[in-house]
């Protein structure tokens, strides 16, 4: 292993303390677990650079000669020989095999030496081969600098698997041997076995290597969330799903649900999918005739793109159906509602305001009032001799004379003003900002009506009604709250009653 710089060792022992000590211990015992030459760090330190040439590549990888001879083998192999004359350099070879394909290969003989198709660890080389190439392809679109970094980090994002594959065999044959398990189960599984999954795991071991901070982070990060600004990470955290996608029984379903996720962020310009499908399955055919290694290929990628967005397509066209029959019936139970609570604030018989809502809405206003200076007026309202008229006539008449009284009410106040039934024969009328002079000339209009106009006819005949109407007004005395208020129009109402009946009374002018 390299040399780590002081900060490495910090980062190192802070990964270390993050996994759980029996992992941690095993995972250091592990006699298997996966290193890394100093030649293929080396390689992997060439790659992180913006400006890598086949040259770079070559010169690092000549040092090694085993894994010079493996590279100029699989560049003369029989899927690459384009040329009569076999490459016998490393840097021929380089040129021949490109530098992603070089680097994949570099990865896939110290990473995966001897590997067995039968073996867990080949779904996370596969994985890791479609993940590197879709990427880069990404990469390309969305930041072209970085093409080389997104390709390394890709095919290294998953390092942690051969990490626990090396220290568990026999319990992580099992938990990896369904390849179609989705990666957010893979990992929920990882941590009820192991205490952490393989992202940790991987970061943990990327620093055990000696791989630049950034890298760890990157490798820590990978399986994150698409909510980033940065191109290269979004790139990175993409690459994964596509695989998974890519690597599914249903293509398209999996590369639907990617899509509406994507949709919802907004982040990744229209026509960058377009564009990375385009070249998907050539680009995979190119590094897996390279690497020898079996892929699902899909013979046409935009095909697959295109039954994906026609299913996102019917997905939303359900979905919006769905909605619009929720917004429906949150419209109808909104009504619903909204008639219950005016049904909660009306008297049925009279259909004004019931005792309950004036006496809030007494106390709200009694409040405003009070803090803004303002005055209010009440009009206390009984019905003359209403107990003579219920046993002289039937209690349907007094019913109906007190529905007739309502309308009476309702035509005549003002719009602000607010009239209600307080109990049996008894009203009350709420006017904010009206003095009791302007008040008295409301209860005189109501007096006339009623003079000029029968509630009812019985038997042919008219029939009238009187009402006695006591008046208050805030600005005429002290009360403390909106019940003295009250109080004060009901004494003014009484003062009526004790002298005969039929009138108005002003609280403080009697």
């Amino acid at each position: 292993m390299m040399g780590l710089s002081a900060k490495d060792e910090t980062l190192y022992a802070s990964l270390t303390s993050e996994l759980p000590c029996f992992l941690s211990k095993a995972l250091l015992q592990s006699a298997h677990l996966p290193s890394l030459p100093a030649v293929a760090l080396q390689v992997l330190e060439v790659a992180r650079a913006s400006n890598a040439s086949l040259h770079d590549y070559a010169s690092v990888i000549e040092h090694d000669p085993g894994l010079t001879a493996r590279l100029i083998a699989v560049a003369n192999s029989v899927h690459n020989l384009r040329s009569a004359l076999p490459a016998q350099t490393s840097l021929e070879a380089t040129q021949r095999l490109g530098l992603d394909a070089t680097l994949a290969t570099v990865l896939r003989f110290t990473l995966f030496p001897g590997l067995d198709t039968a073996s867990a660890a080949f779904p996370t080389w596969q994985r890791a081969i479609i993940a590197a190439v879709a990427a880069s392809q990404l990469a390309y679109q969305l930041c072209p600098a970085q093409v080389g970094k997104t390709f390394t980090l890709a095919l290294l994002q998953d390092i942690g698997i051969l990490a626990i594959l090396s220290t568990y065999p026999n319990e992580a044959e099992l938990l990896y041997a369904d390849v179609h398990t989705p990666h957010g189960q893979l990992a929920h599984a990882e941590y009820q076995r192991f205490g952490s999954d393989h992202t940790r795991v991987g970061a943990w071991l990327a620093a055990k290597w000696g791989l630049p901070n950034n890298v760890v982070h990157a490798i820590y990060q990978s399986h994150d969330g698409f909510l980033t600004d940065d191109m290269a990470t979004l790139c990175l955290r993409l690459s994964g799903p596509i695989a998974d996608a890519w690597l599914s029984p249903e293509p398209s379903t999996e590369l639907a649900v990617l899509l509406k996720q994507l949709a919802a962020l907004g982040n990744i310009p229209g026509r960058t999918f377009e564009a990375l499908f385009q070249q998907l399955s050539q680009q995979l055919t190119l590094v897996t005739d390279i690497l020898d290694i079996t892929l699902p290929l899909h013979t046409d990628s935009q095909s697959l793109l295109a039954d994906a967005q026609q299913l996102l397509y019917q997905h939303t066209l359900a979905l919006t159906a769905r909605l619009d029959t929720q917004q429906q019936q949150v419209y109808e139970l909104q009504q619903h509602n909204t008639a219950l609570e005016e049904r909660s604030r009306i008297d049925p018989l009279t259909k004004l305001a019931n005792r309950a809502w004036l006496e809030k809405q007494l106390q709200e206003r009694f409040t405003l009032c009070n803090e803004n200076s303002r005055t209010m007026s009440v009009i206390f309202i009984d019905l003359d001799h209403f107990k003579v008229l219920n046993d002289q006539y039937d209690h349907q008449t007094g019913d109906v004379i007190l529905e007739r009284f309502g309308k009476t009410l309702a035509s005549l106040i003002r719009k602000g003003d607010l009239a209600g039934r307080y109990g049996g024969e008894e009203f009350l009328i709420i006017l904010p900002d009206e003095t009791a002079q302007t008040a008295q000339r409301l209860a005189e209009r109501i007096a006339r009506r009623l003079n000029e106009q029968p509630m009812i006819e019985v038997d042919q005949e008219a029939l009238f009604i009187t009402a006695s109407m006591g008046i208050a007004c805030l600005s005429d005395g002290d009360f403390r709250d909106e019940r003295e208020l009250i109080d004060a129009a009901d004494q003014s109402m009484y003062s009526i009653k004790r002298s005969g009946r039929r009138g108005i009374s002003v609280y403080g002018r009697e």
